[in-house]
């Protein structure tokens, strides 16, 4: 039971930073975290050490957020009035909004799939370059290259110069 405590306390944050990174919702990343260990815990003898703990975790958060959207998707649209409300806007989400932050999230939106997650990765969820690496299963390096080609790809107004 201390063991469950201990990878607990050393590896929520980085789930509940990913999940709120993917859902942009406080309350819902919280409770997907919850799930996720959870599911961790009923599973725990399929474990078999080849990946951190941290990336077995954030796998299956990210297999728990992809039933929600899904789930979602079958449901049809949520009205407006039952939209959870968005956390307080940060300093930098406020200098992003003043210059186009709807069109920023447009871009970063549209992104190429592991250069997305990377961004919302590192800007929304607060993960650093080595606990991105290490929910993508990749290296730090990577992430750091990918989020740098990232942001020089959104500087260019989402066209990178290879294309």
């Amino acid at each position: 039971m201390e063991d469950l405590q201990k990878v607990y306390q050393q590896h929520a944050r980085t789930v509940y930073k990913f999940l709120l990174a993917q859902c942009h919702d406080p309350g819902f990343a919280e409770e997907l975290t919850q799930e996720t260990f959870y599911q961790a815990v009923k599973s725990v003898d399929r474990f078999d050490g080849s990946c951190k703990v941290s990336v077995w975790l954030c796998q299956i958060a990210k297999h728990l957020w992809y039933q929600q959207l899904r789930k979602r998707k079958r449901e049809g649209p949520v009205p407006p009035e039952k939209l959870p409300e968005s956390p307080s806007p940060s300093a930098e989400e406020d200098i992003l909004e003043q210059e186009g932050r709807m069109d920023l999230l447009r871009l970063v939106h549209n992104l190429p799939e592991p250069q997305r997650e990377v961004v919302y990765l590192r800007a929304f969820g607060g993960l650093s370059f080595r606990e991105i690496g290490d929910v993508v299963g990749k290296t730090e390096t990577w992430a750091r290259v990918t989020f740098y080609r990232s942001k020089e790809k959104l500087r260019n107004g989402g066209v990178s110069d290879e294309e």
